[in-house]
């Protein structure tokens, strides 16, 4: 019988979470775009969530 692969094992743990951490930290970085969000038209999204008051982005 074959002897287990542990550190192959092991290494493929370890890209594993680092797959997950680095996508956690892509859904962080854009929240807006959620991969669970709904498809429709570009304008509807934004008219069902309008955006919270005071967050607009200044203009000087």
């Amino acid at each position: 019988m074959a002897k287990p692969n542990y550190a192959f094992e092991k290494r493929q743990r370890e890209l594993a979470k680092k797959r997950k951490k680095e996508e956690k930290a892509s859904r962080k970085a854009s929240p807006s775009q959620h991969d669970d969000a709904p498809q429709g038209q570009p304008g509807e999204a934004a008219a069902e969530n309008p955006p919270p008051a005071g967050n607009t982005p200044r203009e000087d």
